[in-house]
């Protein structure tokens, strides 16, 4: 994880090359890590080419996702 960005946005660092979406790849796998989660159930829902994206983790991980938020 690379921290947060305001309130509600984390920001995750990967090493790979935004080519051929391995940085989009990668940072859902560092986000499933994070969350002890499957890397399957972490969605991508927007941003497959921004940097911003837009995720969807499962209902499980909530819990994690406002502890890294630190809320």
């Amino acid at each position: 994880m690379g921290g947060r960005y305001g309130d509600d946005t984390l920001v995750v660092a990967v090493q790979a090359p935004a080519v051929d979406g391995r940085a989009t790849a990668a940072a859902l796998k560092a986000l499933a890590d994070a969350l002890s989660v499957p890397a399957r159930d972490v969605l991508l829902v927007s941003g497959a080419t921004s940097r911003t994206k837009v995720v969807d983790v499962p209902d499980s991980a909530l819990a994690q996702v406002s502890e890294l938020l630190g809320a």
